[in-house]
Parts: structure tokens; sequence; C-alpha cells
């Protein structure tokens, strides 16, 4: 094991090296639950299509709510704690997965699991933003994104076994398989108090001299930071490009071999896997965070466009080999900007918030990005796969919009940030 990647997968930091242990055996569950879910929930338990995306979509509400709620939770009973015990009921919610059988099980169960998994991650954003500082909160969050990716991939491929045999038996140990994975993802966070001596004052957070837990701005009275969120939350609906966009363009308007899914995403995990740590230094700094966000919208808008023209080739092989040529273009473009957008995302999420209210603020953001998620699969299919190359415009458009605006708000707060600061130190 060379230096770098001994760093990545075994830090030496405590909290850090908890951390990514935790998230190699959630993302391993992840990559497994995303490959087998759908057809073990169509053919294995029986429900059409069209129910299992209406239930996701009533559990993405509730994964939205519990973002926001998981925020506050982590200021009262430490993120730590709330990372544990969201892991181990999202493990539990993933197990009962096994025992649905009708539509309404589903739901409830699919409304537990994404609940659960939205709380675990407000908690695990309000443990980075309250244990580490400065450049280092950014620089742990893309070292963690990267595993995250890594290993996602990893089980994505440990799923093949499942989708080869192809029988009830296969999807359910698979299934089996994500829960238990999900749950070992509390092993490394249990104890981590008495590991880490400082750890449960600093979860604590900021005291009053009474000795009462001091109360920080909500992030709800913080318009600069309400801002920033709604932005970013329209910029982290690229992922749904990602996930729901490409894949239906491909298949249903390009000449490209519908293996080009696959390829695309191989792509972007080794992109991100190689420069997500590169585009994130730096992002600490506010100013430099919006500029970096920015940038990264513009190449979003240039692979919309690589994306809407990729489905005009024409016929043919030669037609063939352009489309797959362009769509590799836009997936490189693409993941040019996502690293970017990301990373400048976390800095902004960071270093815009109130530390006393640390959870609460990590939150509002997590809260952000579900809206996101939730909305994309809806607008992509509206614009996008609903109009062809103009929908890919004004998606193009929307983004590049947002990032330019991101980063006038950022240099807007970061002006303002130095004024408060002169005026001090004249005081």
């Amino acid at each position: 094991m060379t230096g770098r990647v001994r760093l990545l997968l075994l830090p030496d930091e405590p909290v850090h090296r908890a951390l990514t242990l935790a998230t190699m055996t959630a993302a391993l569950s992840t990559g497994l639950f995303f490959s087998v879910s759908a057809l073990y929930f169509t053919r294995v338990v029986g429900l059409s299509p069209t129910t299992v995306g209406l239930g996701l979509t009533i559990a993405g509400g509730v994964g939205v709510a519990a973002s926001f709620l998981g925020g506050y939770l982590a200021d009262r009973v430490g993120a730590d704690r709330l990372q544990v015990a969201a892991n181990g009921l999202q493990g539990l919610a993933l197990l009962a997965y096994v025992f649905t059988g009708s539509a309404v099980t589903f739901t409830a169960v699919a409304c537990f699991a994404v609940g659960a998994r939205s709380l675990q991650g407000s908690a695990k954003a309000a443990l980075q933003a309250r244990w580490f500082t400065g450049p280092e909160r950014v620089q742990v969050r893309a070292r963690l994104r990267v595993v995250t990716n890594v290993f996602i991939g990893l089980g994505t491929l440990l799923a093949a076994i499942a989708l080869l045999l192809g029988t009830a038996a296969a999807y359910r140990s698979t299934m089996i398989g994500t829960a238990v994975l999900t749950g070992a993802a509390t092993v490394p966070m249990a104890g981590l108090r008495r590991r880490v001596p400082r750890l449960a004052a600093t979860m604590a957070g900021t005291r009053t001299p009474e000795g009462g837990r001091a109360r920080g701005r909500s992030p709800l009275r913080d318009r600069t930071y309400l801002a920033s969120v709604a932005l970013n939350s329209v910029i982290a609906m690229q992922f749904g490009i990602q996930t729901v966009g490409v894949p239906l363009w491909i298949a249903g308007a390009t000449a490209a071999p519908t293996v080009m899914v696959s390829v695309l995403m191989v792509i972007n995990t080794v992109f991100v896997a190689l420069c997500q740590v590169r585009a994130s230094r730096g992002t600490h700094d506010i100013r430099h965070a919006g500029r970096v966000v920015r940038r990264g919208t513009l190449l979003l808008a240039a692979a919309c466009l690589v994306y809407g023209v990729a489905g005009h080739t024409g016929p043919g092989p030669v037609g063939t080999a352009v489309a797959v040529l362009l769509l590799v273009g836009a997936e490189l473009l693409g993941s040019a900007a996502e690293v970017r957008t990301e990373a400048g995302g976390w800095g902004l999420a960071f270093e815009l918030a109130d530390p006393t209210s640390a959870g609460a603020y990590q939150g509002l953001s997590s809260t952000g990005y579900a809206l996101g998620n939730m909305v994309a699969p809806l607008l992509v299919t509206a614009t996008a796969i609903r109009h062809g190359l103009p929908g890919w415009v004004l998606l193009a458009v929307v983004f590049a919009a947002a990032g330019v605006a991101v980063a006038a708000l950022a240099g807007h707060a970061a002006t303002r940030r130095t004024s408060a600061g002169e005026v001090e130190l004249v005081a």
C-alpha cells in the first residue's frame, strides 16, 4: 500500500480514520443497493415500476425533512452519537426490505430507510464541521467522497453476482448484505468518545458562563446562508443528469450503444477519485470557493450542450462513433464540473456557517442537497428527455446562472466579513 493510498484509506487522525472506515462499508452497501434494488422490488417483491417510483418519491420527501431535523439533533445529542444511531436504524430498515410484500409496507420501509440515511448525512457533516477546522474540513470531506465513489464502484461489481444469477434468493441475499454492511458502519464510530478525549467537549459546542449550551444563530434567519443553500441545491440537480438523464438519453435519443451508460459511470468514478482532493484545495476561502463553483457550472453547462448534440449524430457506424466520442467528452466535462462544484459548495457550507450552530447549518445544507436530488429526475425528464437539445440548452443556462450567482454571493460575503474584521481591529 503506497503512502498516498494508506493516507486515504487509513488516515492517522482517529476521527478521520473512523469516518473513513464507516464510509467504506456504507458505500459498499450503497453500491450493492443501487445495483439490485429496482430489480428486487419489481421482480421479487412484485411491485410495479410506477409504485416503486411513487414510494421512493414519498420517501424522498421524508428524507428532506429528516436532513433538516438531523442538523438540530446533532447540536443537541452530539453529531457522533446521532451518526451511530442513524446508521443502525438504516441497517434495520434495509433488512426490513426483505420482508416487504405490498406497496404500503414498501413505502413505509422506504421512508424509514431514506429518513435514517438523511439523518446520518446531516450528522456526518456536522461532525466534520465541529471537529475539523479551516482547509482540513474540506480536505477531509473530499477524501471521504473519493472513498465513497471507489467503494460504491466495488459494491456495484459485487452486485454483478446477483445480477448474473438472477434468482430471488440471490437478490434477497444481496439485500441482506446491504443491511449488514450498513449496520457495520456503526462499529468504527461506536465508542469514539472514549478513544478521543476531546471529542465529547467539541461535540457539546460552545458553553455559556452558566454552563449551559450556547445558542447560535438560526440558519433560517441567515439570508446569505439560505441563498447559498438554495443556489447549491439547483447545482446539485446535476446528479439527476448522471443517474436519470444520461441513461435515458443514451438509450432513447443517441446512436451510441447502451453499454455507454456503464462506461460513463466508470469514467466519472475514476475522475472523481483522481481529482476531487486536488479540486478542493483553497476552497476554505469563501471568495475562492465561489469562483470554483462558477467555473464548475460553466463546465457543467458545456457538458449539457455536448450531451444534447450527441443526440443528433445520425445513424450508421459513423454516427455511432461520433455519438460515443461526444458522450465521453460530455462526461469528462461533467466530471470536471462535479468535483469543482462539490468542493466549492462544501467550502461555502462550512465557512458561511455559524460555528455555534454547526449542526443546524449543516443540516440545512444537507436539506438543500436532498431537495435537489428529489426534484432532479422530474426536471431532467421534463426538459432534456422530453424536448431534446432545447431542453439541454435550458439546463445549461440554469446551471450557469446559478454558478454566477453563487460567485457573486460569495464575493459579497467575503467583502462583508473582511470589513467586519477591519472594524473589530480598529475597535
